[in-house]
């Protein structure tokens, strides 16, 4: 069996279809969603859609994104505001005007039993964005922080890649894990393009919301495959760009 990690969709559902296709995803294969399934693209109820069915016939983790919680609240509270408008949250009300209330209360139920991150029997540990107590997840006084933080990231990018775990030097929140697969923060920031390690964190947003691909990834072997660059799927769309 392997385990597959798949980075923010951003309501890109065609590039989800494409990766599943290019993976060859079965049945037998555990699948970890990192989060923001919403916000950018034309297609984040259809996205929703599909994962709640993928649940039924697949082995998969939902981790909660900060564009998930923010369309939780406008469905379940009618909380909106600017800041998310302007950040792809336009789309998805557009989206949503289509959709009846029947199908708005079942995402809901889908988005606030999302997990705030997940860890598995290898220490591995898989969370949208970061955390900030040295002492690790279960200890983060801030929740929020789970798919808000981005010094997780900025901290692995700023350490010295020779570093050894063991080294008195080495950022003490990353002792903590063998491995840590985020999102949130596109690699595409630092000019890449495909997962990015820096230390012993993995990044697998690699810009699906603007103008990069999804990306999944085995995270055993580190073997990884792409959509096509979302602008290309969606050739009559702005996304988050």
């Amino acid at each position: 069996m392997r385990t597959l990690v798949i980075g923010d969709i951003h309501g890109g559902l065609r590039a989800l279809h494409q990766i599943f296709e290019r993976a060859k995803v079965s049945t037998s294969d555990h699948l970890i969603f990192l989060g923001d399934y919403v916000d950018g693209w034309s297609q984040s109820p259809e996205v929703i859609d599909f994962l709640i069915d993928l649940k039924k016939s697949h082995s998969c983790i939902f981790i909660r994104g900060n564009h998930d919680e923010l369309l939780r609240e406008w469905l379940s509270e009618s909380k909106d505001n600017l800041m998310w408008y302007n950040h792809g949250g336009e789309s998805t009300v557009i989206a949503y005007s289509a959709v009846g209330d029947a199908v708005k209360k079942k995402h809901i139920v889908f988005l606030e039993t999302l997990e705030d991150y997940y860890l598995d029997s290898q220490n591995r540990l898989f969370i949208h964005a970061g955390f900030t107590n040295m002492n690790g997840v279960k200890f983060e006084h801030f929740p929020r922080l789970f798919y808000w933080d981005r010094t997780l990231w900025e901290t692995a990018l700023a350490s010295d890649k020779a570093l050894r775990s063991e080294s008195s030097f080495f950022p003490r929140r990353l002792k903590l894990y063998t491995e840590i697969f985020i999102g949130h923060t596109p690699v595409t920031q630092i000019g890449e393009t495909t997962p990015v390690q820096m230390v012993n964190v993995w990044n697998i947003d690699t810009g699906a919301a603007f103008k990069g691909s999804l990306t999944i990834m085995d995270v055993d072997t580190k073997e990884f495959w792409q959509s096509e660059p979302l602008p290309a799927l969606y050739p009559t769309e702005k996304g988050r760009n």
